[in-house]
């Protein structure tokens, strides 16, 4: 039973939206590449759809010469394209995130947007679960049902606290009581939602900067030595990249752990044709690329969220502008000037004043979830006073009706 956005047993696949990150199946040929190759849409311009495949080749298709891979996909898709424009006189908080926010863009940033909406009084009250998220075709556009923002900062998610705090704009008097209260979202639950994530995000980034290190140096040895063997080249690099392990042996299975990671990962990106040492070995002999470094923007944004738990934790203004000492830092990582290797270690310094503004923290261990329960209270029972007094507006006169309960066949 399908209890959501309407019945789709009538859905053409070929005619839904298309979310960036969409799985496609090609329905023609184009550049060498038969029709029927699965690949991800990479942007949208009207009728124009960019497809980048396994390979990392792109193409341009026009909109009905793709269908979605999976039609659960499709459905979801088209929910999606129809929350959005349905509830979008709904939303009531709006705010400008991302780079512009943190104070570190350039002229190619993108323009990012979060917020919150309302649900009318009659979305509500029936059977069909109304929609938490409405989000713009491109992904550059998320707007959280009130309820779902709420629990969200309450356990301190560094994205809705980011909205809440980066100068957002009341599009509705209904979401006043929300933003007069957001300071009661602040708790020491910043440090495990901020801080910790951001070290786990750091230690990914530290295996991801060893398989590239690890890459560049195997595939220069297989260059040199098409016959190297796996066991031989796990026992040079345990040694030459100075792994450390109990005993020597167990440093040469890490190692030979490491080289199976480097050709599991290639495999995976479709690089190389097999996931084997073989298939490794052989694409080094031909044409296989050396890696280019990590891309800084997980960095950058990993340094971010380490200094702005430090400062929240600490009690200072709870700003999402990136702090003075930071920002040249930031920036100069964001261009790709400071080796990944010293982003990396700068990470590992910050953990030291993370550790203390947790342990010293003003805040309090966790929200105000009393506060926070009356004033979602107060947003959902101003939009029913607007509903049952048929004020104008989206949420009284002018509100739209939900879709009808229907099974799905």
């Amino acid at each position: 039973m399908a209890l959501r956005l309407g019945g789709f047993a009538d859905l053409d696949p070929r005619t839904v939206p298309l979310p960036t990150g969409t799985e496609v199946v090609t329905r023609v040929d184009r550049n060498d590449r038969p029709q029927g190759a699965t690949g991800r849409v990479a942007t949208v311009d009207g009728e124009h759809v960019q497809v980048r495949f396994l390979d990392g080749a792109a193409a341009t298709y026009l909109r009905d010469e793709l269908t979605i891979r999976k039609l659960g996909v499709a459905r979801y898709a088209h929910r999606r394209a129809a929350a959005w424009e349905t509830l979008r006189p709904c939303m009531v908080l709006d705010t400008l995130v991302g780079s512009r926010a943190w104070g570190v863009s350039d002229a190619d940033s993108d323009e990012d947007r979060r917020g919150v909406f309302v649900l009318p009084f009659a979305w509500t009250t029936g059977l069909v679960d109304p929609p938490l998220d409405l989000v713009s075709a491109d992904g550059s556009h998320t707007y959280w049902e009130v309820g779902k923002a709420m629990r969200q900062a309450l356990r301190a998610d560094p994205n809705t606290l980011e909205m809440l705090f980066a100068d957002p704009v009341v599009l509705d008097p209904i979401a006043e009581p929300l933003l007069a209260m957001r300071a009661g979202f602040l708790s020491r639950e910043i440090y495990g939602s901020f801080g910790r994530y951001a070290l786990s995000q750091l230690d990914r980034l530290e295996h991801n900067q060893r398989l590239a290190e690890h890459r560049t140096i195997i595939i220069e040895w297989l260059r040199d030595d098409p016959s190297l063997e796996l066991d031989a080249a796990a026992d040079r690099l345990a040694r030459e990249a100075r792994i450390e392990a109990p005993t020597a042996g167990d440093s040469v299975r890490r190692a030979r752990d490491y080289i199976k990671q480097l050709y599991r990962s290639l495999y995976d990106q479709g690089v190389i044709a097999a996931n084997d040492w073989a298939s490794l070995r052989g694409a080094a002999a031909r044409d296989l690329e050396l890696p280019r470094d990590l891309r800084p923007k997980n960095a950058y944004n990993l340094i971010r969220l380490l200094d702005l738990a430090i400062r929240w934790l600490r009690g200072e203004p709870p700003t999402v502008r990136a702090s003075d000492a930071i920002r040249p830092t930031l920036v100069a990582i964001k261009r790709g000037e400071l080796p990944m290797i010293d982003v990396l270690a700068l990470a590992r310094e910050l953990t030291p004043s993370l550790e203390a503004a947790r342990h010293t923290s003003p805040l309090p261990l966790v929200a105000d979830v009393g506060q926070a329960d009356r004033v979602l209270q107060a947003i959902r029972h101003e939009a029913a006073r607007r509903a049952v007094a048929n004020e104008p507006g989206p949420f009284g006169a002018d509100a739209t009706r939900p879709p009808e309960a229907t099974f799905d066949e």
